[in-house]
């Protein structure tokens, strides 16, 4: 599968095509509104189901096999949003709040890329180890959780002991990670007995959440006038910049050219379901406009038409390929 037939499945897949009906429906003017409490329990449901997926996945990876690799995505998970934070302050000159909320977006996991990413190396015979979902799980939750805590303390909103209580006391961290505890304690077994709710329905939910973003970010695009420019060039450059250092980090940790290539595009991406309900809760005030046309209008496309391929191919240079 080439990367245009990528492009093609996942750009009109009706999660990423609800966000564009979203969009519409807010430029055409449209009496369509998702009920306030409707959006919450969406979240709550996103959130939790990401958990438990991610905490099932850990509980059947021998730690033998993947503790280098799981080393490495945690230091991914703490480089990747401060990279971001400090470019998006210090070059783009963003405020404190936006500036977080758009590092959160790109320190988590696309998993859509995630997936396409799977698949292109599949396609190419050099199949990923298969642990990777557990590493999806391990770079979520730290680096919406560093993103959101730079917020706190850089607002100057109490101490720092008191930002990391509240963030993850809040209920969009708690969901995630007790989601994960829960899903790692009742194991595979455990998420097959809940699996008709928060895992088959999953995908359904996903398209009303990304409706509702769509006409939120449409209500707001005419912000991005002041920085569009820098925002484009960020969403293009960055994830060079990350899925290079995922790719390294993953090479210098044991993993094969296909585990490398996908660890190095999950740093790459930038999420657009656990990181929008995230920052939806924990920062209102950050404009959906920036973070979201950044990750699912351009780093999104980019990756799965040029991303991918070049990630693959500075993989197999470090492994001594051509």
């Amino acid at each position: 599968m080439d990367t245009l037939e990528l492009l093609r499945i996942n750009l009109l897949s009706p999660a990423v095509l609800a966000f564009v009906l979203g969009i519409v429906a807010t430029l055409v003017r449209s009496d369509l509104k998702i009920p306030d409490a409707l959006y919450t329990t969406l979240s709550i449901y996103l959130l939790l189901a990401i958990g438990l997926k991610g905490g099932a996945a850990l509980a059947q990876t021998p730690l033998a096999e993947f503790w280098k690799p799981a080393l490495a995505t945690l230091v991914l998970s703490v480089l990747t949003p401060l990279l971001s934070y400090v470019t998006l302050r210090r070059l783009g000159r963003f405020d404190v709040v936006n500036a977080a909320a758009i590092a959160a977006h790109y320190g988590s996991v696309s998993a859509v890329t995630f997936i396409a990413a799977s698949t292109f190396v599949q396609a190419a015979q050099q199949p990923a180890e298969g642990y990777m979902p557990t590493l999806v799980a391990l770079l979520e939750v730290p680096a919406i959780v560093i993103a959101l805590l730079i917020a706190r303390r850089s607002l100057g909103q109490g101490s720092l002991g008191e930002a990391v209580r509240e963030i993850f006391a809040g209920k969009s961290v708690l969901l995630l990670m007790g989601g994960s505890v829960i899903g790692y304690l009742s194991g595979p077994e455990g998420l097959k007995q809940v699996a008709a709710v928060f895992v088959d329905p999953f995908r359904g939910v996903l398209v009303l959440f990304l409706l509702e973003l769509g006409m939120v970010a449409a209500k707001r695009l005419r912000d991005l006038r002041k920085v569009g420019p820098f925002l484009i060039g960020f969403g293009l450059l960055m994830p060079l910049v990350q899925g290079a250092l995922g790719v390294g980090l993953g090479s210098l940790a044991g993993m094969s050219v296909g585990g490398a290539m996908v660890l190095g595009t999950m740093a790459a991406s930038a999420s657009y379901i656990a990181a929008p309900a995230a920052v939806r809760i924990a920062l209102p005030q950050a404009n959906p406009s920036y973070y979201l046309t950044a990750s699912l209008g351009i780093t999104f496309p980019f990756n799965l038409t040029l991303g991918i391929p070049l990630y693959f191919a500075l993989s197999r240079w470090l492994h001594g390929g051509s």
